[in-house]
């Protein structure tokens, strides 16, 4: 029996899950050959699978989870830094070590290892009676996150490196972590993202500044945050030629795509030629011009 709390939150992993397989069997039907007419097929396919686990995990106890984090934990790991040693890469992520060959198939030790995080940090945080008040109590929750992020970086695939950030903000705020630990373990982050701009710079500096005077924390991580927030600005320039090329030509393009339209810029700009024809009520089902002339080459993936 589904739990009356249950019901909105299936309902809507219902929604979202035929939605998505809608909308991948329009990005299928093009008038050019492209081999992915198919390809809503296959993912109905995971979507069973996935139906099938989620009714098992379901019924699985707390208790053997709690149990089996660390194991999984570990093999995540172990699974990332064999990707380094035999990975390779796949589809628009051709230059990347991410994935592994086991026999036919092929797997994605990433999508694994944020399962598995997400498990270990749930261990670790209800383990505590009270959810950390203060950046030292947030140093193992951060390891737990930090290395499998950079093994993942290390493919180097900065885009699901980024997605453990996420997980780790996520857990830290549903286990209780106040707003503005939050925000002050995040401000290094920001200030490394603004530094591009000496203007947005300097006024986050002094929002900053103005948080820790009203929040005020303790006086030695007052100093710490704010004098990581001020490294970050001057090391901007120094992460910026630690990126690799097409790191840093995806940030160009993602500020200005046309600076180069043909190639990194491609993409975001058919985005914006497929919104605007499709206006308010698009150009109707199946009926994408992008993708029905193959401007876009891989356009049942991401781009969808």
């Amino acid at each position: 029996m589904i739990r009356r709390l249950e019901r909105p939150l299936i309902l809507l992993l219902i929604l979202l899950a035929t939605a998505g397989i809608t909308v991948l069997y329009s990005a299928g039907q093009t008038d050019i050959a492209s081999g992915a007419a198919d390809v809503w097929i296959k993912q109905v396919v995971f979507l069973g699978v996935g139906v099938v686990a989620a009714v098992v995990s379901s019924r699985v106890s707390f208790r053997l989870l709690e149990w089996a984090a660390p194991w999984l934990y570990g093999g995540a790991l172990f699974l990332l830094a064999l990707t380094l040693v035999v990975g390779s890469g796949a589809g628009t992520a051709a230059s990347t070590s991410s994935w592994l060959g086991i026999g036919g198939a092929r797997i994605q030790p990433a999508e694994f290892a944020k399962l598995a995080t997400i498990l270990m940090l749930a261990r670790w945080l209800a383990a505590r009676r009270e959810p950390p008040t203060s950046l030292g109590g947030l140093l193992p929750p951060i390891l737990i996150a930090a290395v499998p992020a950079l093994l993942v970086l290390m493919q180097p695939d900065l885009g699901s490196a980024m997605v453990f950030a996420g997980i780790l903000f996520a857990t830290l705020f549903w286990s209780g972590v106040g707003l503005p630990l939050l925000i002050y373990l995040a401000s290094p982050v920001i200030s490394l993202l603004l530094a591009w701009s000496t203007g947005l710079w300097s006024v986050w500096m002094v929002a900053l500044f103005a948080m820790l005077l009203v929040w005020r924390p303790f006086l030695l991580e007052a100093i710490v945050i704010y004098l990581a927030n001020s490294a970050m600005g001057v090391m901007a320039i120094v992460v910026w030629n630690r990126l690799g090329e097409f790191q840093r030509a995806r940030i160009l393009t993602f500020i200005d795509p046309y600076s180069d339209p043909s190639h990194r810029g491609f993409q975001a700009i058919q985005s914006k030629i497929a919104i605007g024809s499709g206006g308010w009520l698009g150009t109707g089902f199946t009926a994408g011009p992008q993708k029905r002339s193959g401007f876009i080459p891989e356009h049942w993936t991401d781009f969808v």
